[in-house]
């Protein structure tokens, strides 16, 4: 249970990361209101899974599920680089989250 919570807090990352892009500088409100309650429920389940995963592990899936999400929908939704380059960067971060998830004791 607790790497579904921490898969879902990870997504939660990439939903507010994008939150914080389209709220311009917090300057819209009701996208800024939405992100910051993003952040806190992410952070939430990211805590609820700390009882049991391993913090090194848990952040480290955290911020790569994160990483990737986020570098993912930039090029998709925003028209971010997509070079070969990035794209080998990234397919390391996720090689990494596999890694850490099936060397993982828990």
């Amino acid at each position: 249970m607790a790497w579904i919570v921490l898969i879902v807090a990870g997504l939660l990352e990439v939903a507010w990361a994008l939150g914080m892009k389209m709220s311009e500088g917090f300057t819209r409100p009701l996208v800024s209101v939405v992100t910051i309650i993003l952040i806190v429920v992410s952070l939430v389940l990211l805590n609820w899974s700390l009882k049991t995963l391993p913090v090194g592990t848990a952040y480290a899936v955290w911020t790569g599920i994160g990483t990737v999400g986020t570098v993912a929908l930039g090029i998709a939704v925003f028209g971010e680089s997509a070079s070969p380059a990035r794209l080998i960067c990234l397919a390391l971060i996720i090689a990494g989250i596999i890694g850490l998830r099936f060397l993982s004791a828990d």
